[in-house]
C-alpha cells in the first residue's frame, strides 16, 4: 500500500480512512498527556467525538460488510432450521412471531410498541396500529398488523447490524431474506456512521407522521428525561417526570406544544384508548424501553470502535511496508488516537458517566424487570450487572452487561486490551479523573468483584 506525497510529521497528526479508493482527511483527535500509574505505562487518550462526523466506507477491505459469511443469530437459526433441527410455526393471528421470538430467546416481556410512522411498512403502522418491537442483547424483531414480513435485525459480532425479513405466510420453509438497502438509513451518522441501530423520538401527527417543526432525537442512555419516547408508546409510571410518549400533535402549527401531562403516567394502553390484543402483550413497558435506548446506541459504539481498529490495523501495515517500523510502539500516535479515543467513548458509555440521575422511581408494567435482572451471570454474592436499580439511575451496578456480549468480545485486540486496562484503572480507583467521579468508592467495588468473578478475560488480565 503506497502512501505518496505525506510526510512523517502529518501521518502523526492525523487519522486517515479509505473510502471509495480516496484517502479522506477525518477528525482530528486530541490525545491527553495524561499518564496512568507507571504499572500500566499507557497514554490515556481523549474521548472520540463519533456523533456523525463521517460514515465509514464498509464495502470494501477489512470491514467486507456485504460479503456473505455473517455470523449473527438470525444466520445461525436459519442453519437449524435447513438442517431440520428447528421448525417455526405459523399461527393465524401473528404469523411466525412468537416462535421467532422462542428460537432466538427473545422475551415477550420486552414488547415495545411504537406508532410513528419509521419502518418501511409505514402504510400499516399509526396511533391506532403500532409496530411492537422484540429484543434481546443482539436480536431485535418488529411485528406489524396485518403486516406482509416480519423486521429483524441481529448484531453480527464483527459487522455491526444485520436486516432481515421473514414473510407472513405459511410455507414448508421460511426463509430469512437479507436486505442491504436497509443501511440507506441504518449507516448514516444517526447511527455513528456504521450498520447501526438507532431509538428515535419525534413528535407526530394524528396519523403516526413525524412532525419535522416539531423536532426529533436520536436516544440513548444519555438523553434527558423529556426528550424521550415521542411516537412510542409507554406504560409505567415515573414520578414528576415527563416525557414525550403517548401523544400526538394536536396542531401541526404548534408542534411543540405537547400536553405531557396526558401521556403520563399511564399503567394501561388501555387508559389510552388503544386496543392491546392484537399483540403478545399489553404493555409498551417503559424499563424495557430504557433498556433498549442503553443497548442500540452502545452496539453502535462497539462496532464503530471495532471498525476503527481493523482500519488502522490495516493502515499501519501499510505504513510500515512503506517507511518501516522505526519506533518503539506498535502503532502510530495517530492510529493510537483513531482506535483509542473511539476505546475512551465506549469505556464512558458502558459506566454510564454521562447518564442524568432519575428524580423519581420508574417502574414498568411487565415483568421485564424481573426477568432481565435473573439472568446473570452472578457472582458469589448473586450479584449482576443486569441488577436494575430504577430509582436514581437505570442499573444498580452502572457497567452495562454488553461487556458479555459476542461483539464486546469480537473487539480486535488492541483496543479490547486498552479498554480493560483502562476499565481495570478507574474501578481499582488509580484513575481519579473528575469525569468518573459519579462512580462512588462502593459502586466500583461491587463492579470489580462482579467482573473478576464473570469475566474471565478481566480476571486473567488482572493478575499480569
Amino acid at each position: 500500500m503506497a502512501v505518496v506525497g505525506l510526510s512523517m510529521k502529518l501521518l502523526k497528526n492525523a487519522a486517515y480512512v479509505f473510502g471509495a479508493g480516496l484517502l479522506v482527511l477525518a477528525s482530528v483527535l486530541v490525545a491527553q498527556e495524561q499518564r496512568l500509574p507507571r504499572k500500566l505505562q499507557q497514554k490515556v487518550f481523549a474521548p472520540a467525538h463519533l456523533g456523525g462526523s463521517y460514515v465509514l466506507d464498509f464495502d470494501h477491505s477489512p470491514l467486507n460488510y456485504y460479503l456473505p459469511g455473517e455470523r449473527d443469530a438470525i444466520v445461525r437459526l436459519q442453519r437449524r432450521m435447513d438442517a431440520g433441527e428447528v421448525k417455526l410455526v405459523f399461527e393465524p393471528k401473528h404469523g411466525y412471531l412468537r416462535s421467532v421470538l422462542e428460537q432466538l430467546g427473545v422475551p415477550v416481556s420486552s414488547q415495545g410498541l411504537v406508532f410513528s410512522k419509521t419502518s418501511f411498512q409505514i402504510h400499516k403502522i399509526g396511533p391506532k396500529t403500532p409496530r411492537a418491537i422484540y429484543f434481546n442483547d443482539d436480536a431485535y424483531v418488529g411485528y406489524v398488523q396485518q403486516g406482509d414480513v416480519l423486521e429483524l435485525s441481529a448484531v453480527d459480532p464483527e459487522r455491526g447490524a444485520m436486516f432481515y425479513t421473514l414473510d407472513q405466510l405459511p410455507v414448508q420453509k421460511p426463509k430469512f431474506q437479507r436486505h442491504e438497502e436497509c443501511v440507506s438509513c441504518h449507516g448514516s451518522g444517526n447511527t455513528l456512521g456504521i450498520p447501526g441501530l438507532l431509538v428515535r423520538s419525534v413528535a407526530v401527527d394524528f396519523e403516526g407522521r413525524p412532525v419535522i417543526a416539531g423536532g426529533g432525537f436520536i436516544t440513548d442512555e444519555n438523553s434527558p428525561f423529556a426528550e424521550r419516547w415521542g411516537g412510542w408508546y409507554v406504560t409505567g409510571t415515573h414520578g414528576a417526570q415527563r416525557h414525550m410518549g403517548n401523544l400526538v400533535v394536536k396542531d401541526i402549527r404548534e408542534p411543540d406544544k405537547l400536553d405531557v401531562e396526558a401521556g403520563a403516567n399511564v399503567k394501561a394502553l388501555s387508559e389510552l384508548g388503544v386496543d392491546a390484543s392484537p399483540y403478545l402483550a399489553p404493555h409498551s413497558d417503559m424499563v424495557a424501553l430504557m433498556v433498549l435506548q442503553h443497548q442500540t446506541r452502545l452496539h453502535n459504539i462497539i462496532t464503530r470502535l471495532a471498525f476503527e481498529t481493523r482500519l488502522a490495523m490495516e493502515w499501519q501495515q501499510g505504513l510500515d511496508s512503506s517507511f518501516g517500523a522505526d519506533r518503539a510502539e506498535k502503532f502510530s500516535e495517530s492510529n493510537q488516537r483513531r482506535m483509542f479515543g473511539p476505546a475512551e467513548t465506549l469505556l464512558r458509555y458502558m459506566l454510564f458517566v454521562d447518564e442524568p440521575k432519575l428524580r423519581a422511581a420508574v417502574r414498568g408494567t411487565s415483568n421485564f424487570t424481573q426477568e432481565f435482572s435473573k439472568r446473570g451471570p452472578h457472582d458469589r454474592h448473586n450479584r449482576s450487572l443486569r441488577e436494575l436499580d430504577l430509582n436514581q439511575r437505570l442499573f444498580r451496578y452502572p457497567l452495562s452487561f454488553l461487556i458479555y456480549s459476542e461483539a464486546f468480545d469480537a473487539i480486535p485486540a488492541p483496543s479490547k486490551e486498552y479498554i480493560l486496562r483502562r476499565l481495570a484503572d478507574v474501578l481499582s480507583g488509580a484513575d481519579r479523573r473528575p469525569e468518573f467521579a459519579v462512580l462512588s468508592k462502593e459502586d466500583r467495588q461491587a463492579i470489580l468483584e462482579i467482573l473478576t468473578e464473570t469475566k474471565p478475560e478481566f480476571a486473567a488480565l488482572l493478575k499480569k
